[in-house]
């Protein structure tokens, strides 16, 4: 079986709808996901965006979700901590502000594309709230089993 990310919301390369915007509600999209690989014991999502005009801006960071979980529902809250979601733990985006940051590019700035990056993990990481992708990324060095991408895009 194939491990794919998929949203209710929107096609893989289609259009964000606006609720999941800056220009909108600015809530997190719901997304799920099925096939992980074997041995998974936690995921780490982060959503980016390589078109903004500074180089890549990061809209989510999340880790330390349990392997048991396959979705995420609408509009996870901006917090440190997700007791809902098995004990998920949120970092900080580019604003920096924890949890989810939708889309809102340059108005004239063209199409931006934003890539949900689901990483499937041999370990739960000791990673303190907070933190940023960058820490993240070298938390999870050596601990990826695959990872599962959704892109959709949002231009103004």
């Amino acid at each position: 079986m194939a491990w794919v990310l998929k949203s209710a919301a929107f096609q893989d390369g289609g259009r964000i709808p606006v609720p999941y915007t800056g220009e909108g509600k600015d809530l997190s999209p719901p997304l799920e996901w099925s096939g992980p690989p074997e041995g998974t014991q936690s995921f780490a999502l982060i959503c980016e965006d390589p078109d903004a005009p500074r180089g890549t801006w990061d809209h989510w960071v999340l880790w330390n979700l349990p392997a048991t979980v396959r979705k995420l529902p609408e509009g996870v809250p901006p917090r440190e901590r997700l007791p809902d979601l098995g004990g998920a733990v949120q970092g900080n985006n580019s604003w920096p502000k924890i949890g989810y940051g939708g889309p809102m590019p340059p108005p004239g700035h063209g199409t931006h594309h934003y890539h949900f990056i689901l990483h499937a993990l041999d370990v739960t990481l000791d990673l303190k709230a907070g933190a940023n992708k960058k820490a993240l990324l070298s938390a999870t060095k050596g601990h990826v089993l695959g990872e599962a991408r959704l892109v959709g895009t949002y231009s103004r």
